[in-house]
């Protein structure tokens, strides 16, 4: 999968991290606010914690927004092999597993392991959740 969005590079591992995607699930920052700080510049330093364990924590990240390649030969993240679809109460359905997306014509929005998929339908960045839910006020039932 081609990686997009910023690269911060590391001594064992790359972080990229797209924003577009982002809905500030805040796990990377609370689950490594070394790593992740969002008051610093830059936000990601990816050598502040072991490659283990940031390449862990991304793969938590429910969005896709984060992503990591490891440079030092340790294994790659490894999606569940069945897809796994969570629902987020009054939010957006968490996706993971080998997802592919496509438009109405069959072209490829998106392939990855993880996305928050939008259910409100407010979002502007379709098919993709952008936490306009909490804007429109949106409910599950």
């Amino acid at each position: 999968m081609e990686r997009k969005g910023k690269a911060y590079r590391g001594q064992g591992l790359v972080v990229y991290f797209e924003p577009r995607l982002c809905i500030h699930a805040a796990e990377c920052v609370r689950g490594l606010p070394a790593v992740f700080d969002r008051d610093a510049i830059p936000w990601i330093r990816p050598n502040a914690a072991s490659v283990d364990a940031v390449a862990a924590l991304v793969a938590r990240c429910p969005t896709g927004a984060l992503h990591a390649d490891r440079l030092d030969g340790g294994p790659a993240e490894a999606p569940p092999p069945e897809p796994e679809v969570s629902v987020v109460p009054n939010g957006p359905l968490h996706i993971r597993g080998r997802i592919e997306v496509r438009d109405l014509a069959g072209a490829l929005v998106r392939a990855d392991t993880r996305m928050a998929l939008c259910r409100c339908g407010a979002s502007a960045n379709k098919p993709f959740c952008d936490n306009s839910h909490r804007a429109v006020g949106f409910r599950s039932a």
